[in-house]
């Protein structure tokens, strides 16, 4: 069977770690194009794939424009920019890897689902967290009837104190209006999840709280400077962009986060250099930041069933997801990578589950592995010609999005709010 050929479009952190999958499985997968309006960007893939001089592009629009030459596209552009190559491309034939969130309004989240949909296109969303092995053995516990029915789930997302101020007070994620809000931006996995280990119910009333604390001008230290670099009370300061990036060069460490910040080169005379001038070397209490902080979201089901979910940024864990179910006929709780425990009403006796982990590759430590298992899921649908696999597909995806819009619009509008059996809301 020949390889699948795909054409990158977005060439930063996520595209460039989806392409890898290419790297160990040529036998299932090609890279054949890459689109980037960063040129170092587009030569960095052309490099490692061989990719021939006239399927790179700074603009997706003239590749949408070629004909066909790949058989699907990754589309791993900002927040705002899904809409319109999503649509565009499926309107060509190609299936699409689309990077979370699906886009940044309802509109558009309708608009490219529409576009697969008469396109026969296989989607999949890059809700990456239904492939986590963590994710798939607590839904397989669920589905065996470990726990009798669900009750209740409890959920929460730690994002953790430097990775909070590096993605959402100092980086591309720190403003509602430049890309999303926080609970769709890092959060719509979560809430995916809560219908994914619910499915069969359904989302009947959401409400929200939430707010930004902490990162805002009137808590910017006595003394201190607009830039950490600058400033004479750095070294009292956690969210320190010294210490958050430079003590990584120091140790060696040239990936994320750091590569964010010097995407070219990563060494300790180019972070510096960076942290003076650009937006990751700025005071936490000095930026253009607006997306809350901290959020919960209360769910009730048909079924009577509950769910509550938590995101907050003040956390020493990174996105190690806290995770406790109620059911009728016992407990399950699973941190982080597991493994799953489930505690039996009857017996009294609590089981130990292991998870499964990724083969051994450059992409088993991005999300626990879970990278991997959507690309390799998303690369044989398109061999077999069979989507079924997808755990991520067009409606089932819209509709967590749909409800993700909903909790928001309760924050915002401090109200209990009532989902259709559509997934609209009033």
């Amino acid at each position: 069977m020949a390889p699948v050929q795909v054409l990158i479009i977005g060439a930063g952190v996520r595209g460039e770690t989806y392409a890898q999958y290419a790297l160990k499985n040529s036998e299932h997968l090609q890279v054949v194009g890459v689109s980037d309006p960063r040129l170092f960007r587009c030569r960095r893939l052309q490099h490692l794939y061989n990719i021939p001089e006239e399927n790179v592009f700074s603009d997706w629009q003239e590749a949408a424009d070629r004909e066909k030459f790949a058989d699907c596209v990754v589309i791993a552009t900002p927040h705002q920019l899904h809409k319109a190559p999503a649509v565009a491309f499926a309107d060509r034939g190609y299936h699409i890897l689309l990077e979370k969130p699906m886009a940044t309004t309802e509109e558009d989240c309708k608009a490219i689902v529409s576009a697969c949909k008469r396109n026969n296109i296989i989607l999949s969303v890059g809700h990456v967290l239904r492939y986590y092995p963590p994710i798939r053995k607590i839904k397989e516990l669920i589905d065996s009837g470990a726990i009798g029915d669900i009750v209740h789930i409890q959920h929460m997302e730690p994002v953790g104190f430097w990775h909070f101020a590096h993605s959402y007070v100092r980086g591309n994620w720190r403003k509602t209006a430049e890309s999303s809000f926080s609970l769709l931006a890092k959060s719509c996995h979560d809430v995916d999840l809560i219908r994914y280990w619910l499915s069969g119910s359904r989302c009947i009333k959401v409400s929200s709280f939430g707010s930004l604390l902490h990162f805002t001008p009137e808590n910017k230290p006595a003394g201190a400077a607009s830039r950490c670099l600058d400033c004479q009370v750095e070294n009292t300061c956690p969210y320190s962009a010294k210490k958050i990036y430079l003590k990584m060069v120091e140790q060696g460490f040239t990936g994320w986060p750091v590569s964010v910040v010097c995407p070219q080169t990563v060494d300790i005379e180019s972070v510096t250099e960076a942290l003076k001038t650009g937006p990751y070397g700025r005071c936490v209490y000095d930026c253009d930041n607006d997306v809350v902080s901290n959020q919960v979201v209360n769910f009730q089901f048909d079924g009577g069933q509950t769910a509550s979910f938590s995101m907050v940024a003040f956390t020493q864990e990174i996105c190690e997801r806290q995770t406790r179910i109620s059911g009728t006929k016992g407990e399950l709780r699973c941190s982080g990578a597991g493994p799953v425990y489930v505690f039996d009403f009857l017996t009294q006796k609590t089981t130990e589950h292991r998870c499964a982990a990724a083969p051994s590759n450059s992409m088993r430590d991005m999300h626990g592995g879970a990278d991997f298992f959507l690309m390799d899921t998303f690369v044989k649908a398109i061999q077999s010609g069979d989507s079924s696999a997808v755990y991520t597909g067009p409606d089932d995806t819209l509709q967590s999005h749909l409800l993700v819009f909903a909790a928001e619009q309760a924050r915002l509008q401090d109200r209990v709010i009532t989902i259709g059996p559509d997934g609209s809301y009033s």
